[in-house]
């Protein structure tokens, strides 16, 4: 949503898929999971009056409103893609099956997966650290609005200090807030390391990909 309070910022839009072909310009194969927070968050749905479940399909429809967003900004700056959905919306997008998601990898388009898993109580980390495991990524990106882990809020606490590699053991032990417990998990029993870095910074992207230590490492150790 950018600097706005809710929506679609074409700006923020533009500046994502700028720094998205930066990196397919280096032969890299990208999968991409994006929330959609800025239009419905499913776990706040109960203080509306709306049950959860409801709720968390709700979310998994605004995820493929972004997804959709983005699948057209990435298109106009040149890139091909394909857009997998987790819950069945054939108008718009295919079906999530892994061999056909890991093909059009091989084809060099790149995949953008909306709609969560298809299934309500599981968060968009848990989608991109499950789909990583399906496609065999190498790692998991995860692009925020801070510069990687800190031992407290920096937002909040300006006597935070940065992490810039754990283990994903010392991670629960400082019981650091990095993804949900599934998705942690998921990708620590599969020994897939996540990279936790501010998105929003020009070239971050392909600094990371080209091997700049950027961001928090998360690792097995």
């Amino acid at each position: 949503m950018g600097e706005n309070n809710y929506g679609i910022d074409p700006n923020r839009l533009q500046q994502y898929a700028e720094e998205i072909k930066k990196v397919k310009e280096l032969g890299v194969e990208i999968a991409i999971v994006i929330g959609g927070g800025n239009i419905f968050r499913g776990v706040q749905a109960e203080k509306t009056g709306i049950d959860r479940v409801q709720g968390d399909y709700m979310g998994m429809l605004a995820t493929l409103i972004n997804a959709m967003a983005l699948q057209s900004a990435l298109e106009q700056n040149g890139m091909f893609t394909r857009l997998m959905s987790g819950i069945k919306v054939e108008s718009v997008c295919e079906p999530f099956i892994r061999r056909r998601a890991i093909r059009h990898l091989e084809k060099g388009r790149i995949v953008i997966f909306g709609a969560g898993i298809g299934n309500p109580y599981f968060t968009t980390d848990s989608t991109a650290s499950l789909r990583a495991v399906e496609i065999e990524a190498e790692v998991v990106l995860k692009g925020t609005r801070v510069d990687g882990v800190y031992t407290a809020d920096p937002e909040k606490d300006k006597s935070a200090t940065k992490y810039s590699a754990l283990s994903f053991q010392e991670a629960y032990e400082k019981n650091l807030n990095i993804m949900d417990m599934t998705a942690f998990t998921l990708c620590q029993e599969n020994n897939l390391p996540i990279i936790v870095f501010d998105m929003n910074k020009e070239d971050n992207l392909a600094k990371l990909i080209q091997g700049e230590e950027i961001g928090t490492l998360i690792t097995t150790l």
